[in-house]
């Protein structure tokens, strides 16, 4: 019988996580007591939320959730404390590399600017990063809520900061609102400026979601991209080109996009060869960090240690760090796997 190693030991790459939804429960409460911000009982309670966001009011609920939490970091001492307080519970989950999901616009008009948030969040994670040991880079994501227009202007200050600690560009929000194409031209700025391409889909909408990304966007990393799951010719176009989906099951619970842990197809996408890098995406909301994705693959779906080792190189291999950090890092799970 195959022993079960402690996942926490585990080396892997975290490669979907938002700004705002990686802070701590008891982080929010005090913030929001510094700057005597009223929560709703569903951040105070510290209970993770079931928000089945399948339908638009489910998901206005959650982004008001989400817009109520980001609104308590309100000056720089907060921004370092999130930062440097996500980087010590990615050293303890075992996360050696993380890549951060950030809209700065959300942040800029109380932090100065969008330059002076930007280079704040970026000073913050030079800071944690040192402090912790975790290699940490950010990527900028517009909002498919907001204008094209303003998804550009996001590119071009992404492509600006590119030698600074952005790695790439996404697309956040519900992707069932407006098209992939209708961004194409911002993704189209950050590709030539050398960025990775990861914008999300394939969660609250359908495979459809993930051409589009594929074909409008020059995706080289899908967020989420779970739903890919129902077309095998998707699928096999994904493992073909070795596509990484940003696979988060815990969120795709807590927000209805499946009912059951089990019914997300990790097993499905992994056994077709699809490369996967699992993600928290909002431990804040959904109550589960990094090493809980795991220990689900292991528990739910039955992942032994050697194929939990390969979705950890995956989620190296998907990374955006440096050749020389990869190598150790697959170096590292190899040393987990055949350590007796």
């Amino acid at each position: 019988m195959d022993r079960l190693r402690d996942v926490r030991d585990l080396p892997k790459a975290h490669l979907h996580l938002h700004f705002t939804g990686s802070m701590r429960p008891a982080t929010l409460l005090e913030l929001a007591a510094k700057h005597r911000v009223r929560l709703p009982e569903a951040l105070s309670s510290g209970e993770p939320q079931h928000l089945r966001a399948t339908d638009e009011r489910g998901w206005f609920r959650f982004q008001r959730l989400y817009d109520t939490a980001r609104s308590v970091l309100r000056d720089e001492e907060d921004i370092r404390r999130l930062v440097r307080e996500t980087a010590e519970d990615e050293r303890r989950d075992g996360s050696h590399w993380l890549e951060i999901q950030v809209d700065p616009t959300s942040y800029a008009p109380r932090l100065g600017g969008l330059i002076p948030a930007l280079e704040l969040i970026l000073d913050a994670v030079r800071e944690a990063s040192e402090a912790t040991g975790v290699g940490i880079r950010v990527l900028v994501a517009a909002n498919r809520m907001k204008s094209p227009m303003d998804a550009r202007t996001l590119a071009r200050l992404a492509v600006r900061y590119a030698d600074q600690g952005v790695v790439g560009f996404g697309l956040s929000n519900d992707e069932r609102r407006g098209l992939a194409r209708d961004f194409d031209r911002a993704f189209a700025i950050a590709r030539k400026g050398g960025l990775l391409a990861a914008p999300h889909g394939g969660e609250l909408a359908g495979p459809e979601s993930v051409r589009d990304c594929l074909d409008d966007l020059g995706a080289g990393r899908i967020g989420h991209g779970v739903r890919a799951a129902e077309d095998p010719r998707l699928m096999q176009r994904l493992a073909d080109r070795q596509i990484t989906c940003e696979v988060c099951p815990a969120s795709n619970v807590s927000l209805g996009v499946y009912e059951r842990a089990g019914e997300v197809p990790l097993r499905t996408l992994f056994d077709a060869g699809v490369p996967l890098a699992l993600g928290a995406d909002d431990p804040l909301l959904f109550g589960s960090r990094l090493a809980a994705q795991y220990e689900l693959a292991r528990d739910v779906h039955g992942f032994s240690d050697a194929e939990l080792a390969e979705l950890a190189r995956q989620s190296v291999r998907g990374s955006r760090a440096p050749e020389d950090v990869q190598k150790l890092l697959l170096a590292d799970i190899d040393a987990w796997l055949t350590d007796s």
